[in-house]
């Protein structure tokens, strides 16, 4: 098995991870979180990471005021999100081929 180190595996978690301070908005509601397109017109909850958890900080009435109160911290994370590297994937498999014809006994052979 390829393990990877443990150091490089906390320093790619660390690039991940929201500075203290950082704000992000979610949708309020019993509905799960969703794109910020959706719904754009109900309220969010606007949270802080406090280096630890997603603080709540406070409340908009819609997505334009939430991203407004959220700042540039949206365009960080984005940034910080590494992208798949498309060579590491596995090779295709060889499709399943039986070795050996199936007659179905109900059926004529031929």
């Amino acid at each position: 098995m390829d393990d990877e180190p443990l150091e490089e595996w906390a320093r790619r978690r660390e690039q991940r991870r929201p500075a203290p301070g950082e704000r992000r908005a979610t949708p309020l509601g019993d509905r799960p979180e969703r794109g910020a397109h959706v719904d754009p017109d109900t309220p969010r909850g606007i949270q802080e990471w406090d280096g630890h958890a997603w603080a709540p900080a406070g409340v908009a009435e819609d997505q334009a005021a939430a991203a407004a109160a959220a700042g540039r911290d949206a365009n960080a994370r984005a940034e910080r999100v590494p992208l798949p590297a498309f060579g590491k994937l596995p090779p295709m498999p060889e499709p399943w081929r039986p070795t050996r014809r199936f007659h179905h006994p109900n059926t004529p052979r031929k």
